[in-house]
């Protein structure tokens, strides 16, 4: 009977696992519970968005639109680099370096959304044509019409959850 190679038993298990839906980590498989389906969007079912009740229409004025604001409600990097870690893991990404992931808001914190809500916050890729850097310009823009009052606040919330690469032009300001 002839012996099959370890790394070729290796890589079989690990495909095997693959087409379960499964990742292996550290010598474990976990689950891939979120779909890369969807970039440079976040799995809508992992990331729906979620807003902070502290921004509203009318709180804006002394909210978002004061400079240096979100500084003030911006998790530490060592609450987001312990999340981004395991939503890699659940994302099913097979470059788990950290390095290549924003851990990013959805809905970002310039325009109401919540600081530290999992459903908010994702393991951006920074690599690909449309990446993170993409969408803080889109983020500045809606925030700069909202507070002008060209846009409301939660026009600008829902063009950004329905599709941050296109919610520009569907107000109109792309």
């Amino acid at each position: 009977m002839s012996r099959i190679s370890r790394p070729l038993v290796t890589s079989l298990s690990a495909l095997a696992l693959a087409a379960a839906g499964l990742t292996v980590t550290a010598g474990t498989a976990h689950a891939a519970t979120c779909s890369q389906d969807y970039l440079p969007l976040p799995d809508p079912s992992c990331q729906p968005g979620d807003l902070n009740p502290d921004v509203t229409q009318g709180t804006i004025d002394s909210t978002i639109c004061v400079s240096g604001w979100t500084a003030t409600v911006r998790p530490s990097s060592s609450y987001t680099t312990a999340l981004k870690k395991k939503q890699i893991v659940e994302y099913g990404y097979t470059d788990t370096s950290t390095s290549d992931y924003e851990e990013d808001h959805f809905v970002p914190l310039e325009l109401g959304g919540s600081p530290k809500s999992e459903l908010n916050l994702w393991p951006e890729p920074e690599y690909g044509d449309t990446t993170a850097a993409n969408k803080d310009t889109v983020e500045n823009k809606l925030k700069k019409a909202v507070c002008a009052g060209t846009v409301t606040l939660t026009d600008a919330q829902d063009a950004i959850m329905t599709d941050w690469t296109t919610a520009l032009s569907s107000l109109g300001l792309g």
